[in-house]
């Protein structure tokens, strides 16, 4: 009959992901006349456990549209900084999970800009960005594991040793370095 262990353990407990697709507005300067480029910058985010089924990630990245105006003669950038909250439902969950030590949070996708338009008025730039993350709750948990006393004994032989002769057949030049002529 075998015996069995119960083991505490940390482990991931719980996990989800989330794909985000947001709309966001910029007011530049100057009246636009044409889109020339647009990137994100400065991503930063941290992520929280809220409640038994969710995970809040809370961020903010600088949004950087550089735009021509006054008849396509003179370039600017118009800069937004852009804050979210995105909720990400757990869809993994561990039910036997004793304590939640530690969340993480792992970006699969960095916030992007997938389009930059000019409104219909404009005098706004349209920017389109997606993001995505992924997420795992760590907490500790019980295993149960199956012993078998009569499986390893200590006759047996964990190791690999050498003897005279193999040291002997060893050659310490192995690592040949050839010599440039320069």
């Amino acid at each position: 009959m075998a015996e069995f262990r119960e083991i505490i353990t940390k482990a991931v407990v719980a996990k989800g992901r989330k794909y985000t697709k947001a709309n966001n507005a910029i007011s530049p300067q100057h009246q636009p006349s044409s889109i020339l480029g647009c990137w994100i910058i400065n991503h930063k985010y941290e992520a929280r456990k809220v409640g038994k089924k969710e995970v809040e990630v809370s961020g903010s990245f600088d949004m950087n549209v550089w735009y021509s105006h006054h008849d396509n003669t003179k370039t600017s950038v118009a800069t937004e900084r852009v804050d979210y909250r995105d909720l990400i439902k757990l869809h993994y969950r561990d039910p036997d999970c004793l304590d939640v030590r530690q969340v993480l949070a792992n970006v699969l996708q960095q916030p992007n800009c997938i389009e930059a338009v000019i409104s219909k008025k404009g005098n706004k730039i349209l920017v389109t960005t997606e993001r995505e993350f992924q997420v795992e709750v760590i907490g500790e948990t019980k295993i149960c594991v199956e012993v078998h006393h009569d499986k390893i004994s200590e006759d047996d032989d964990w190791e690999e040793e050498l003897d005279s002769s193999e040291l002997e057949e060893i050659d310490p030049d192995f690592l040949k370095v050839e010599e440039s002529t320069e």
